[in-house]
């Protein structure tokens, strides 16, 4: 468990936000894949402090729970979009679903010097060595990781990409990639359906390139439950050369 402070925010676009993280705590986080996500920890509204578990293991969990919740944190999962230790600064994104939401309120309110906890939870991404190219695919919860990923990407990599956002001003044009990396963006503007709906139907559509892959996809449940059963039930991937990674349910709140 790591205590921390924010140090700023900043605005990305209309559905996102940045916190930068500091403290000397942060030497004790080892960075591993890519997509690594840590649990983050902050007050509810109205709490003096921030009152962290002590645990440093699964039984962190159980601990939280048995405080009151006058006491307890709230906690949700993130994506480690960029560390800088010589700084003791750790970067994390927030995509806005609903601004009224505990992480969302939150993070638009978040000033210098607020207490945050971290408590990592490692990775996802892992390439398959038979891999002749990747699928990436995710709604805009999903958008940190895969533009981790594919910062942090050989330069050696064939990759298919489909990204939703809910507008067309939460597309990112500068997402630094490998040349053989294609990026499509979907947005959710004048469509119904649930979040995650159109990228599936965009992937489901999609010729996607011959030979073998490695396909990850994340977002809101009904994407990569949905997009598996699709690669494996029609067009024949091996369920073992896809990660599939369910970051949020829709008009439900996450544990804690």
């Amino acid at each position: 468990m790591i205590t921390l402070q924010v140090l700023r925010r900043e605005p990305v676009s209309p559905h996102f936000v940045r916190l930068t993280l500091t403290g000397s705590g942060l030497e004790h986080l080892e960075r591993s894949g890519p997509d690594q996500a840590v649990r983050l920890f902050f007050p509810r509204s109205g709490q003096s402090r921030l009152e962290m578990p002590t645990t440093s293991s699964l039984a962190w969990m159980p601990q939280l729970r048995l405080l009151p919740q006058a006491r307890r944190p709230w906690v949700r999962m993130y994506t480690v979009r960029a560390v800088r230790p010589e700084l003791h600064e750790l970067d994390v994104e927030l995509a806005l679903h609903d601004p009224a939401a505990p992480a969302a309120a939150w993070a638009l309110a978040a000033r210098p010097g607020d207490p945050v906890g971290i408590f990592d939870e490692g990775f996802t991404y892992v390439p398959r060595p038979h891999a002749e190219w990747q699928l990436l695919v995710g709604d805009e919860s999903a958008l940190p990781a895969i533009s981790a990923i594919l910062e942090r990407a050989p330069s050696s990599l064939v990759a298919r990409v489909f990204l939703e956002v809910p507008e067309a001003a939460d597309v990112r044009p500068d997402v630094v990639r490998p040349d053989g990396v294609e990026i499509l963006w979907v947005t959710r503007e004048g469509r119904d359906g649930p979040p995650g709906a159109a990228v599936l139907d965009a992937v489901m559509r999609a010729d996607l390139p011959p030979g073998p892959s490695y396909t990850w996809v994340a977002g809101e449940s009904r994407l990569p439950t949905g997009l598996r059963r699709h690669l494996v039930e029609e067009r024949g991937v091996a369920k073992s050369d896809i990660t599939f990674v369910g970051y949020w349910r829709e008009g439900r709140a996450a544990p804690g």
